[in-house]
């Protein structure tokens, strides 16, 4: 295959960009367009900027200039109506210098071949999810994340599907594919399928969530892998983050997907030859389509990638679990219409006996300006924080958003003017309430929506103001938003098999409350809003119920 058949040629490639591409520098823009220019495409660039609400202290940067790089390869047997990405991230230093130097390769390979009906589109974009966004917004001519773009002045197709190559290093022992997207977006499951078919033909090990794949499904030991690749997916697809630049694709019903290589086995090897022929033989499926996918499931989880449980399946699981809400509720009713409607002496007391909406008003009023304020003030209120005390401006946010979520509970929410009837009827405009958060966030993120009902459902079916207080108190903090959170973070880590101590528990704790935040400002992860403006204050009408007087 012309240039990744030749090591001495691919090695001397990748090492002249890992000297242009050194942090100095950022990324070798000049020496790419020269490059991709001779490998006969169009090639045009895109510069951005963006100005973080917070700066990232994973990454260390607050404000982010870069350049994009694409080059089309115009399709020769179609009118060029539509069009398939291959990306490569480039950041500074040599972190995925491998998969730029593949993604020229298959750029000269391509060049030489007549079969193609769609355009291709090379991309090399900085600034990893950041310069995709930008890019993204640029070809579709959408801006909804306030990002400074500069307009593009190439375009190709409407683009059908994407692959995003990432390789960490020179030796590659495994592939494995990344799906989860923004707000729990995926892709149709044949484009997973195409993946594990190809790795499979051409002798590829390929893994999802880095495991490897089982045969012994019958087996203790296997349905335990099984159990764990799918809680895996099922923890990334709840924190509607993209995993991957693909991620971004999703939002504008791109089918794409991340190919990674993994470095874990040492028994195996894949040098980049096979992985070229892999990624090839992919294009060329594609390239064949007729229509976009469809034909499959965009609603899975997978447990390994031979094997999927389709939305049929799970989605009961959660039915159970939002039918309890719905039989508290009707209990609450039937306790309502059963109370006397007349006073002692006859005469209709309507007015003392049904609270009615009013009654409920005030904790709800209450309850959603403390969620607004969980939302808005941290990233407002950080210059502030920061001249007050001794902490950086990202420590400010988090610390800000957990003062006002403890704040929270001690507001006095309820009204004592009913005070046995009153928490029923809050009760039950909350169990309504929450049973319709939780369906519409399950048809959107099925697996946010199953871990918060998971947490929730128990706590609002047992909470009466008539429980032991001290004790319920400590249930219902445990099942909170902000504990489960923490608590799965832990789980998280253990499903990895990288178990950390409480003290770096908390620390990853807070990276990722304020990377939550950073998802929803840079890119319009969802999770963020949801959880302050609906979820915690949805929760706070059955703290305000436990402690009813």
């Amino acid at each position: 295959m012309g240039l990744l058949s030749d090591p001495n040629r691919r090695q001397a490639l990748i090492k002249l960009l890992t000297r242009l591409n050194a942090p100095i520098c950022g990324m070798p823009v000049d020496w790419l367009v020269k490059t991709m220019q001779a490998r006969g495409l169009e090639v045009f660039t895109q510069s951005f900027s963006r100005t973080l609400p917070f700066p990232d202290e994973n990454t260390e940067r607050y404000v982010v200039k870069g350049t994009n790089v694409y080059g089309i390869l115009r399709a020769p047997r179609a009118p060029r109506t539509e069009a398939l990405v291959l990306s490569a991230p480039c950041t500074p230093g040599d972190n995925n210098n491998q998969a730029v130097g593949l993604l020229l390769g298959l750029a000269h390979y391509f060049r030489n071949q007549v079969y193609w009906a769609k355009d291709i589109i090379f991309l090399v974009n900085e600034h990893d999810l950041i310069g995709m966004q930008a890019w993204l917004e640029g070809y579709h001519h959408t801006n909804v994340t306030g990002m400074d773009w500069s307009p593009l002045q190439g375009r190709g197709g409407s683009i059908q599907a994407a692959l995003s190559l990432e390789l960490s290093s020179d030796v590659v022992t495994s592939l494995d594919i990344v799906l989860e997207g923004l707000n729990g977006q995926l892709p149709n499951l044949d484009l997973a399928n195409l993946f594990y078919a190809f790795c499979q033909k051409i002798g590829v090990l390929c893994t999802i969530q880095g495991k490897l794949q089982r045969n012994d499904w019958d087996s203790a030991s296997g349905y335990n892998h099984a159990v764990q690749t799918m809680m895996l997916m099922v923890m990334k697809q709840a924190s509607g983050r993209p995993w991957g630049d693909h991620g971004l694709f999703l939002r504008y019903h791109i089918e794409a997907a991340t190919v990674k290589g993994v470095n874990s086995f040492r028994h195996y090897k894949t040098d980049a030859t096979t992985i070229g022929r892999l990624l090839e033989g992919m294009y060329r499926k594609l390239n064949n389509l007729l229509e976009r996918l469809h034909q499959s499931y965009f609603f899975y989880l997978l447990p390994s990638l031979s094997h999927f449980v389709s939305i049929g399946y799970y989605m009961p699981a959660f039915g159970l679990l939002a039918v309890i809400l719905l039989l508290r509720a009707l209990d609450l009713w039937v306790q309502l219409s059963a109370q006397p409607s007349r006073t002692e002496d006859g005469v209709a007391g309507t007015e003392q006996s049904n609270p009615g909406v009013l009654s409920v008003l005030t904790p709800l009023v209450i309850s959603h300006l403390t969620g607004a304020a969980l939302y808005m003030l941290p990233v407002r209120f950080q210059e502030v924080a920061v001249e007050h005390f001794p902490v950086s401006e990202t420590e400010a946010v988090v610390l800000t958003a957990i003062a006002v979520y403890t704040a929270g509970l001690a507001l006095p929410h309820n009204t004592h003017r009913y005070p046995d009837m009153g928490w029923r009827v809050l009760k039950l405009v909350a169990l309504l309430y929450l049973a319709v958060l939780l369906g519409c966030t399950a048809v959107i993120n099925f697996s946010l929506g199953f871990i918060l009902a998971l947490t929730l459902v128990p706590a609002a079916a047992y909470v009466t103001p008539h429980v032991p207080k001290a004790l319920s108190a400590f249930f219902l903090v445990a099942l909170s938003p902000a504990c489960t959170l923490l608590f799965s973070v832990f789980f998280f880590q253990e499903l990895q098999e990288m178990p950390v101590s409480f003290q770096d528990g908390w620390l990853l704790y807070l990276s990722v409350i304020a990377q939550g935040m950073l998802d929803h400002y840079l890119y319009g992860s969802l999770v963020f809003p949801l959880v302050a403006l609906l979820v915690y204050p949805c929760w706070l009408l059955f703290w305000n119920i436990l402690f009813w007087k």
